[in-house]
């Protein structure tokens, strides 16, 4: 028996990959049967190590895949050889353990130079390609007729892309190889739809998705597949190889397929206390798109790039609906735009378009900064200048293959300005075409503005690869989605704000659940569609499932004895690993920057995830039972993990919250205290089982103290009202409604924010207006302000305390309507116990009903013509209440209430006109006649 050396990082995972490789022992003769006779004699007079085996072995459970590769190598040569494992895997998998393992004789050159395994991941643009990849190199010095055998195991979850989900797996060998076997096991519980293998394909060929390939799947494929369930082995044999590719680079061997899914609220599945959400509706109206398409037109472009690029554009101008409008921008040392506003899609302007792009010639330089400057500047004219019925998504997509030359040349100037001018409402796509771009800055252009990035390699079909990159954005079907769970049952979920959802494209969100023994999840999403706000609600059964094969020889990490890992905790750190990363790569300012590289670090290691942050430490392999030597040998490496390219939050200096414990952003449901319609204001009494509700009749031009806790928690809400005639046949002789909400926030620092139907006014030192028509996310130091179009305002504070206002909009409005304002309060946690205002003063208190004989929490329904009267007493006063019901919500929900009449007298601290502010910002704590008893 030769004695077994070997190397391991993570060494509570190598376990089971050691006892894996111990069994790969005196096989080699077995191989080399295998091999004909005319390919062995090729290889005898080559020198260089024999690769016997190559396997990859991947389990794709839910959509996230485990994936292990296996190389055994043996040096035949009579002296020392370098030996070097390499593989490609995808830009967006983590790496989670590689072991190496030697096999030889214990000789006196056992303190040599080729002690050492060399290990590295670097990015490369080789095979690179429309979808990214990255290269795993590991060497080390063999010694003569010595083996070498290199395991290594990444995991990913899959994007899914034009309506499919596709695993690549890299099988280049670079040599004709005596046993290669790549196996894929695919589980799906809501079931497979449309399973396909492809041809092996240079990921640099890879066409633009329109079509299927209709090449088939390579010779020796064999697949078994059932409704749940399905397993791919291809397995060809060294002639079937060498009739490939004689050199044994393969190329990319793609299994590619989708779920069956519900048309509803979406796939939620759930193990062991964690979850994963995936939603992916279709069948939905386009929503129109407003684009600027920005070509670089400069002297590097010269040839085969922009003559491609404009091929490209031809047929994606002619993809343009009827609804969308367009524009085109060209820049090198100029900036030459093809009309000076956004057109409409008709024959005629897609025909003058072509002309323009066709004319483009290239030369001078590259000004990237005025080239996005003026983009930007187009759309947010169009939208302001323009009465858009429809909700509609505004979009860049910027091509170019250099680096900044001309004009603004300072990366971090470029983000800033482009940041400015996008503020959260134009998404930037960027595609990098050649080896020469600055592809980092482009990464974070689409990072910071809700976009995405690619890279085209030159050399090859770059016009099917950018059609290929438009198709996955040419369709949006939803904007502004927003996915809640009750903060009460669900804990550190990974990002739940998105500004678009693309046809064919898939919203995933993973977290853990605060009671693993809860049998129900209340899950409530909504959006903008073209024509409507979108809200879906549902309480989706919580069923824990196992999974439903046997899965033990998966390349899932674990070690010997340890338990099947929990996919869902890993698909949820592997999520919550890349919103960190993300957030770190947006961040600015250093102790953020700590804090984001240190949790990240920390959940990298506790799940053995490599990341940039983290480093791979080469251990000695554990002593067997068998009497032989062992002889250990290590090594430390630093590693660079895969730089996301991923959607951002649309937003403005916004600043990345923590990871770890994400402040909830409440929706309104979660209280009915608020101030809406006439207005009609309701209390909710959580601890009491009680609701109460009261009106005001104030005059036009009041400004009525809602929240008034600057003292303490330095938050005041005031709104002012307007007026409109009274309704025929009413009894009141005017309406008033809110007009303007103003909210003051005095700490950590002073911001001031004045929402009105038709923008929001943020002025925090740097004035920022966002109009109420387009969605934006913004947010500094502890105050975020969420705009979902023409539909609400949530302004969240530190985290704990959150308002909602809700945009009432007429398109015709009668003589008695109009546009107004509806104010709730969602979480009053950060308010004081000393909170006031006509909202404020009831959020710490209890009330109860007297002389009533059935319960409060269930009213007596009066019959016709009658009313029932209880007293309610509260903050030591009773007052006469009668049973009502009012609907809240924008009119979405019939509440209960206890109606206190006469402008609440008795029900509120002193009189009405005590709480009338003297201006909009008025944050004075000495309330008017008739308070100061109750203050």
């Amino acid at each position: 028996m030769l004695p077994l050396l070997g190397l391991c990082f993570a060494l509570p995972l190598c376990a089971g990959l050691l006892e894996e490789a111990r069994s790969w022992e005196d096989t080699s003769d077995q191989v080399g049967l295998r091999i004909p006779r005319q390919v062995r004699l090729l290889q005898r007079l080559k020198t260089k190590p024999l690769m016997t085996e190559f396997s990859v072995k991947s389990t794709i459970i839910s959509r996230y895949a485990f994936t292990t590769v296996a190389c055994r190598m043996l040096n035949r040569g009579s002296e020392d050889q370098e030996v070097t494992f390499q593989m490609q895997i995808p830009a967006a998998a983590f790496i989670t353990n590689f072991t190496a393992v030697f096999q030889g004789e214990i000789t006196e050159r056992e303190k040599r130079n080729g002690d050492k395994v060399k290990e590295k991941r670097n990015k490369t643009i080789e095979d690179n390609g429309e979808k990214g990849t990255e290269t795993f190199r590991a060497s080390a010095v063999l010694p003569s007729k010595d083996k070498a055998a290199f395991l290594l195991s990444y995991e990913e979850l899959l994007q899914r892309r034009l309506g499919k989900y596709e695993h690549v797996v890299s099988v280049r060998p670079q040599q004709l190889v005596g046993r290669l076997t790549v196996e894929v096991t695919v589980l799906e519980r809501p079931g497979i739809a449309e399973l396909e293998v492809l041809g092996l394909q240079n990921s640099r060929q890879r066409g633009s998705g329109r079509g299927p390939d209709d090449s088939g799947p390579p010779p020796s494929t064999v697949i078994n597949q059932n409704e749940t369930f399905a397993k791919v082995v291809f397995k060809p044999s060294v002639v079937q190889q060498a009739k490939i590719a004689q050199n044994g680079i393969l190329g990319d061997f793609i299994v590619r397929y989708d779920v069956n899914r519900e048309q509803s609220i979406g796939d939620i599945q759930v193990l062991d206390g964690y979850f994963v959400h995936y939603f992916a509706p279709k069948d939905l109206p386009p929503l129109p798109k407003n684009v600027v398409f920005v070509l670089d037109s400069s002297a590097s472009m010269v040839g085969t790039k922009l003559r491609q690029t404009k091929d490209a554009l031809f047929t994606i101008l002619h993809d343009l609906r009827p609804q969308d409008h367009f524009n085109i921008v060209g820049f090198s040392n100029r900036i030459k735009v093809w009309k000076d506003h956004l057109v409409s899609v008709t024959p005629n302007s897609i025909r003058d378009g072509k002309v323009y792009i066709h004319h483009m010639s290239p030369s001078g330089g590259t000004d990237i900064n005025g080239a996005l400057q003026r983009g930007i500047q187009l759309l947010n004219d169009y939208v302001a200048h323009n009465d858009i019925e429809d909700r509609s998504v505004s979009l860049v997509v910027f091509l170019t293959d250099g680096k900044p030359t001309v004009g603004e040349t300072h990366t971090l100037k470029i983000l800033n300005n482009t940041r400015e001018a996008a503020r959260g409402r134009v998404c930037i796509f960027t595609v990098g075409i050649g080896a020469d771009v600055d592809f980092k800055l482009l990464e974070k252009l689409s990072l910071e503005n809700c976009g995405l990035t690619r890279r085209v390699h030159e050399d090859h079909d770059a016009r099917a690869q950018l059609i290929g990159f438009y198709d996955e954005i040419r369709t949006p079907l939803l904007s502004d989605i927003r996915v809640d769970y009750p903060p009460s049952l669900v804990e550190r979920a990974t990002r739940t704000l998105f500004p678009n959802y693309f046809n064919g494209s898939e919203i995933v969100i993973a977290g853990k659940l605060v009671d693993r023994a809860m049998d129900r999840l209340h899950v409530e999403v909504t959006a903008s569609n073209s024509k409507k706000f979108v809200v879906l609600k549902k309480d989706v059964p919580v069923e824990p499932r196992k999974v439903g094969i046997d899965v033990s020889q998966s390349p899932r990490p674990r070690g010997r004895g340890q338990e099947e890992p929990n996919h869902l905790e890993r698909l949820w750190s592997y999520l919550t690993l890349k919103e960190l990363l993300s957030a770190w790569l947006q961040s600015i300012e250093e102790p953020e920057r700590e804090r984001l590289r240190q949790e990240a670090q920390a959940l990298a290691v506790n799940h053995h995830f490599l990341i940039p942050f983290t480093s791979m430490t080469l251990k000695s392999a554990p002593r067997t039972e068998a009497p032989e030597a062992a002889y250990g040998m290590s090594s430390t490496s630093m590693a660079t993990g895969p730089e996301t390219v991923m959607q951002s939050l649309r937003g403005t200096h916004l600043q990345p919250g923590p990871a770890v414990k994400k402040p909830y952003n409440p929706r309104i449901k979660i209280s009915k205290t608020s101030a809406d319609g006439d207005p009609h204001f309701v209390v909710d009494f959580p601890l009491s089982n009680l609701t109460v509700c009261f009106n005001i009749d104030g005059e036009p031009g009041h400004i009525l103290r809602l929240v008034s806790d600057h003292a303490d928690s330095g938050v005041t809400v005031n709104g002012e009202l307007i007026g409109a005639p009274a309704p025929p046949n009413g009894h009141k002789k005017q309406r008033t409604y809110f007009r303007t909400i103003t909210i003051l926030v005095n700490k950590p620092e002073r911001s001031y924010l004045e929402i009105t139907p038709s923008r929001v006014i943020v002025d925090g030192g740097d004035r920022l207006v966002l109009p109420c028509n387009q969605s934006a996310v913004v947010g500094r130091r502890g105050l975020e302000v969420s705009v979902s179009a023409n539909a609400s305002v949530t302004v969240s504070i530190q985290g704990t305390v959150a308002f909602v206002v809700l945009l009432h909009l007429y398109k015709k409005p009668a003589p008695y309507q109009r546009n107004h304002l509806g104010f709730y309060i969602a979480n009053g946690q950060g308010l004081s116990s000393n909170c006031h205002g006509l909202l404020g003063q009831f959020l710490n208190q209890e009330a109860r009903l007297i002389g009533l004989s059935k319960s409060p929490a269930h009213p007596p329904v009066p019959e016709a013509g009658e009313r029932s009267e209880a007293v309610l007493e509260v903050k030591g006063r009773q007052v006469p209440v009668v049973w009502k019901q009012r609907r809240i919500y924008n009119g979405e929900e019939q509440v209960d209430c206890w109606f206190a009449r006469n402008n609440a007298a008795g029900l509120i601290d002193g009189e009405y006109k005590g709480y009338l502010a003297a201006h909009p910002f008025d944050s004075e704590t000495a309330f008017g006649p008739g308070l100061s008893q109750g203050l």
